[in-house]
């Protein structure tokens, strides 16, 4: 879940599947779905070191 106390775009750290700007975000940086992302982040959290791992990127 993003850092609310941070100011200025979003926590980078993590995946919030659930803003659609990040959802964009992320799948245009790691060229896939957004299917693709949710499931990723169902699969191992919300992460990104994680994330990338998943899709080996």
């Amino acid at each position: 879940m993003d850092n609310t106390n941070k100011i200025g775009g979003f926590d980078r750290d993590r995946i919030n599947i659930y803003e659609n700007y990040e959802v964009e975000y992320w799948t245009q940086t790691f060229d896939i779905c957004p299917e693709y992302l949710k499931k990723a982040v169902e699969a191992v959290g919300t992460s990104l070191q994680a994330v990338k791992q998943y899709l080996k990127k």
